[in-house]
């Protein structure tokens, strides 16, 4: 049994059994990975999958379990690679981050761009995703950038990093830009609302929001996107509703930023780690470079399961604007 058949066996699992898919995964070519998974059925004396003629139907019973285990050993591998790599102060390698795509365009550039002077031969890579999808990602990602209405994530350690609220944006012929000031929650919901897509989850914060002031939002459309949703306040069909941080003085100077109603939560910015990873140096470089009000020695800590987590109270977005942006 080696490491690199844990890994294809894995690689299948997660490539929906589809024996193709999971050797572009691993880099690998297709009868070279078939071969490698008869050779380690042959050596635990059982099948691990269930076929149907000569594909893949299911995972067996006992399969399951191996892959289970397998997932383990080789975290447990990459763990090692990285606490070595960090004692030898090797700074190279890959950092993939699953975030939002409104973090991956207005938060992270400038902190990206940081480690990459600081740490020229780490590979940076994005995978943007809607809100639902991110923490789905966290299995390939060294860490996940995800907001929320002040729940605390789930599916790892959940490092809080800033808080921030959302903001109108409407064309100046639009009602509510002769406000001048934040509408009600009951004078929002007369106009047609453009907004992320979660915004139309039952559970939402804006959902849940709208129900306490005894109002229904009139959602028109949703995207993931906040360049999208300006794009479509710009062609008349609504109000938009996205971040803050999503807003520019000069990209936006044509449409007019009104706050949000009072009644919507602040949100936070939360990074989400897979438990007992062990994160490379220019990891915790990029989580400090987003929130330096963290302590890195506290964060490996906790990482390691050496310490309880008690993060400090996470800043308001206009606090580290400067620091983010220099």
């Amino acid at each position: 049994m080696t490491l690199t058949q844990l890994r294809y066996l894995v690689a299948i699992a997660d490539s929906g059994l589809n024996i193709t898919q999971a050797a572009e995964r691993v880099h690998a070519t297709q009868p070279g990975l078939s071969k490698q998974l008869k050779q380690l059925e042959d050596e635990l004396g059982f099948q691990l999958f269930i076929r149907k003629g000569r594909s893949l139907d299911c995972i067996a019973p006992a399969g399951g379990q191996v892959i289970e285990h397998a997932r383990r050993v080789l975290a447990e591998t990459a763990n090692i690679r990285s606490y070595a790599a960090n004692e030898r102060g090797e700074h190279s390698g890959r950092l993939l981050l699953a975030t939002t795509h409104t973090q991956a365009r207005y938060v992270l550039p400038p902190v990206i761009a940081a480690i990459k002077r600081d740490f020229p031969r780490v590979n940076v890579d994005l995978l943007a995703a809607g809100d639902s999808e991110v923490l789905g990602a966290l299995d390939q990602a060294d860490l996940a950038l995800i907001s929320t209405a002040g729940s605390e994530p789930q599916g790892g350690v959940a490092v809080p990093l800033f808080r921030w609220r959302r903001v109108l944006l409407v064309q100046d012929t639009h009602p509510l830009a002769a406000l001048q000031r934040a509408p009600s929650l009951t004078e929002l919901a007369r106009h047609p609302l453009i907004s992320y897509e979660s915004s139309t989850r039952a559970d939402s914060s804006l959902q849940r929001a709208f129900a306490g002031a005894g109002v229904s939002p009139q959602v028109a459309m949703t995207a993931r996107d906040a360049n999208l949703i300006k794009t479509y306040v710009r062609a008349g069909l609504g109000a938009g509703l996205l971040a803050e941080m999503a807003i520019g003085q000069r990209e936006d100077a044509d449409l007019r930023i009104l706050p949000a109603p009072a009644e919507l939560p602040e949100c936070i910015t939360w990074a989400v780690i897979p438990r007992g990873r062990v994160l490379r140096d220019y990891a915790l470089a990029l989580l400090h470079g987003l929130a330096p009000q963290l302590d890195r020695r506290d964060l490996r800590r906790v990482l390691e399961g050496n310490q309880e987590a008690s993060w400090p109270q996470p800043p308001h977005w206009m606090e580290l604007r400067q620091p983010i942006a220099a």
